[in-house]
């Protein structure tokens, strides 16, 4: 008995393992396939012809399809396993609502679909894991301009008072589901239309991660669906003890928002890209591991400082953000881009003194976001 359950705790570790070194290996490549066919795309939108354009589209269309495939599948396989730990804070669900809104409103343009919002409450404060809950909402959304060829998609948010529940409601007049298919609707990798034919894409696990989100936050999912007609989807969160009132954080950013930034990549992949990312905003200055600190402490022209942290660079790393925390006399806020996705791992770096962590891939928006966060 003993060497059996030796046995599996040892497999367990190499699964882990195994997940972990995975995650890494993919995210860091797929950030720089997804990045660059974003800058093509925008920098030679108005100097190709109308079919290389279509090439272009197809780059960075096929270049999202991967990413959210593979971070879903690696998301999935964590959470079945066991090791998705929760990172839990009080958040105003309002203005992430909005930003989410936001992400599809083009793309409801492009189908004409009516994209109408009933949100009544300035601020609804609920504890949940941010990451859990905007991918949660980044699907329901995604899925309701994905199934919806024409009509409407009706956003709802507010508090069911007498549960102490804040809910939000995403109605559709899209392709519906079938009674007979409800009952599987968060099975993963299910899907109601399983022929290779079918029209619309997908791996069928983002329904299923969505629920195990809400799930795992005191929350519930829950679906009325008449095939033909349409789909409503109702999330609910417990509301946060925190029974007050925030200011929205969303505010511009200008030209002027950053100055200069000083960051460590030692390999040199990840630094072109932001400095692509950020050539608007900021001047980005980069360092290696052996000159950082030294460069750091002799001045005071660096608004914020980034550390691009590898799998094998990571202990090395805290070591140097713990450094920056205790030595830096500006006080400087400490950056860390990396493809770990482990919540315990990442939460190392917040006790070593980061004031925030982006994973790989990020998107140019999800990049000034985060600084904004920071600097505002």
């Amino acid at each position: 008995m003993k060497k059996a359950r030796e046995t599996s705790k040892e497999a367990d570790r190499l699964k882990n393992t195994f997940l972990n070194v995975l995650s890494h290996e993919l995210r860091t490549p797929l950030n720089i396939i997804l990045g660059y066919s974003t800058i093509i795309k925008e920098s030679l939108k108005d100097k190709v012809s109308t079919e290389e354009k279509v090439f272009l589209d197809n780059l960075h269309n096929g270049s999202e399809r991967l990413f959210n495939s593979i971070s879903q599948m690696l998301e999935f396989a964590q959470l079945e396993a066991g090791n998705f730990k929760l990172a839990i804070e009080t958040v105003d669900l309002i203005p992430m609502l909005h930003f989410s809104i936001q992400s599809i409103k083009q793309q409801a343009l492009e189908k004409q679909i009516d994209l109408k919002t009933n949100i009544k409450e300035k601020s609804i404060l609920v504890d949940i894991d941010l990451h859990c809950i905007e991918n949660a909402l980044n699907n329901l959304l995604n899925n309701a301009v994905k199934f919806t060829s024409r009509g409407f998609i009706e956003v709802e948010a507010g508090i069911l008072k007498d549960h102490e529940l804040a809910f939000c409601k995403i109605r559709d007049s899209g392709v519906g589901i079938s009674a007979g298919y409800l009952e599987h609707l968060y099975s993963p990798f299910s899907q109601e239309d399983l022929n290779l034919s079918r029209n619309y894409e997908g791996n069928g696990l983002g329904l299923a991660i969505t629920k195990r989100y809400v799930e795992k936050l005191g929350g519930s999912l829950i679906v009325d669906s008449i095939k033909g007609v349409g789909s409503t989807f109702t999330l609910t969160l417990p509301l946060s003890k925190k029974m007050r009132k925030i200011e929205s954080s969303q505010r511009k950013c200008d030209k002027d928002g950053f100055k200069k930034i000083l960051m460590l990549d030692e390999f040199g992949e990840t630094s072109e890209l932001v400095k692509v990312f950020l050539r608007d905003f900021a001047e980005v200055s980069v360092h290696r591991f052996e000159k950082f600190m030294n460069h750091l402490i002799k001045t005071d022209d660096y608004q914020l400082v980034i550390l691009d942290i590898n799998l094998n660079q990571w202990n090395d790393g805290m070591t140097l953000c713990e450094e920056i925390k205790n030595k830096d006399p500006f006080k400087r806020p400490v950056f860390i881009m990396s493809g770990e996705t482990d919540k315990n791992k990442i939460n190392e770096f917040y006790k070593a003194g980061a004031a925030e962590f982006i994973i790989k891939p990020f998107t140019k928006a999800d990049l000034i976001e985060s600084f904004r966060a920071i600097l505002l």
